[in-house]
């Protein structure tokens, strides 16, 4: 493996009960704990506790198997919601650089050990709490 450079645009941020309305795209995506404003229609990200990559977003995280651990991080009036970015190469290897960066409390695997080449990732459209550059490197 060589040096890599990933752009994630961030697309979201959908709750709940929008999940039908995720697409059927290989990404990767953000789980957060946030409030919604009913009357403006926005949410408020409170935390990210969660980062994932998907073949199918919409699929992943409909059946996702971390639901009751995401909803234990929750305060009263919060909610779950997802930002996402399309990509289709290099899926595992910018979620591993992201977990790495950001060590979300629901991931375990890449917090401590980052497993590939240096890589540089920049972050843009609704990625709320992600820095926006950073370079991650092997851990040897």
């Amino acid at each position: 493996m060589a040096y890599e450079e990933i752009n994630l645009n961030f697309k979201g941020y959908r709750r709940k009960v929008k999940i039908s309305t995720l697409p059927e795209i290989s990404a990767i995506y953000g789980v957060y704990t946030c409030t919604y404003d009913k009357k403006a229609g926005s949410v408020s990200l409170k935390k990210l506790i969660y980062i994932g990559e998907a073949q199918n977003l919409r699929k992943r995280i409909a059946n996702h198997e971390k639901w009751e651990d995401w909803e234990s991080h929750l305060n009263s009036n919060e909610i779950i919601c997802f930002n996402y970015a399309k990509i289709d190469d290099l899926r595992e290897r910018a979620e591993a650089a992201m977990i790495y960066r950001h060590k979300p409390p629901e991931n375990t695997e890449y917090a401590d050990n980052f497993p590939f080449d240096k890589t540089k990732i920049t972050t843009d459209g609704q990625n709320a709490l992600m820095t926006k550059t950073f370079t991650v490197e092997r851990d040897d």
